[in-house]
């Protein structure tokens, strides 16, 4: 498969909402609002984690992760958004279209593994919890962190070249506001069947297998919860577990809409806003879900900026 000469000499043209100038200036100051929020939420969650000594446990070493991740997930693609929704050029260089779709697909699949072992993590904090740091120990964490990035970097690596290098005949605008898989898949002027079964197949290794993971770990906390006597340990669980699962339904239900069905089942324009709920709002609303109901992190937060001992 060779590269169209057009595309990689001129780059592509990010269509994305042009074809709404006045959505565009409201997309820009929502989306800079957002973007924003979910930069300086994450940024705090991170440096939060890291100078308080009390959050230097498993569950705050992953949920700094994923606040890097949500931070690297934004930022892949939305200043490149905000500069296109501002100004008249909607164009976007070939080489910086192969980094930012080789950074949206390395960066999401890592964050689908990374609330799979978060939820593992639940799942030895709620039913294990004696043997909790035995289990869930530094080197384990390590390990799983490791593999996840593993797993993120070989579907970036076999799919970014794959989805940038098809024949598109001098195709150049791509329907999206970012260089996604499946819209430059669509641009394809030859046949990209065996491309899209691999990224399906990706795509159930990806997000399936980690829901199916998270979903068993569920289970078997629900088991050890009803279990419970009191009512206070019953809701000291599920205050344990809510603000991830919160995260994982927000994250999961929008990919798997998103991805998991028909290639044309979707509107163009459904499939865009999608692409920013996962992209922008649920990297926004993690450190808000996170804070306001985690009373160690509400805690260590006030505790860094010196109104608590």
């Amino acid at each position: 498969m060779e590269k169209s000469n057009d595309s990689s000499e001129y780059g592509f043209i990010l269509v994305g909402f042009s074809d709404r100038p006045r959505l565009e200036l409201v997309l820009f100051m929502v989306n800079f609002t957002l973007y924003s929020v979910a930069v300086l939420g994450n940024s705090t969650i991170i440096l939060v984690c890291i100078l308080d000594p009390r959050l230097h446990t498993p569950m705050y070493f992953f949920l700094a992760n994923l606040s890097f991740l949500d931070l690297c997930f934004s930022t892949s693609c939305i200043p490149q958004m905000l500069v296109n929704l501002w100004g008249p050029d909607k164009t976007i260089s070939y080489a910086s279209c192969a980094v930012q779709l080789f950074s949206f697909l390395c960066v999401g699949s890592v964050e689908c593994i990374l609330l799979a072992v978060m939820a593992y993590d639940r799942f030895a904090a709620v039913c294990r919890p004696l043997h909790y740091l035995v289990i869930v120990h530094p080197q384990l964490c390590l390990r799983l962190v490791a593999v996840a990035w593993g797993s993120g970097l070989v579907n970036a690596v076999v799919m970014s070249p794959l989805a940038m290098t098809l024949s598109r005949c001098g195709r150049r605008r791509v329907n999206h506001f970012l260089c996604e898989m499946p819209a430059l898949i669509k641009m394809a002027c030859v046949d990209a069947r065996a491309v899209e079964m691999l990224a399906f197949t990706f795509a159930i290794v990806i997000v399936l297998l980690p829901l199916a993971l998270i979903l068993v770990s569920y289970g078997h906390i629900a088991a050890a919860v009803l279990k419970i006597q009191s009512a206070a340990g019953r809701r000291k669980a599920f205050n344990t577990c809510s603000s991830h699962l919160t995260v994982v339904s927000l994250f999961y239900g929008s990919i798997i809409y998103m991805y998991m069905q028909p290639g044309n089942s979707a509107s163009q324009d459904q499939g865009k806003f999608l692409t920013l709920f996962y992209n922008l709002v649920t990297p926004m609303l993690n450190p808000l879900i996170y804070t306001l109901r985690n009373k160690e992190v509400k805690g260590a937060l006030k505790r860094v900026l010196g109104r608590q001992p």
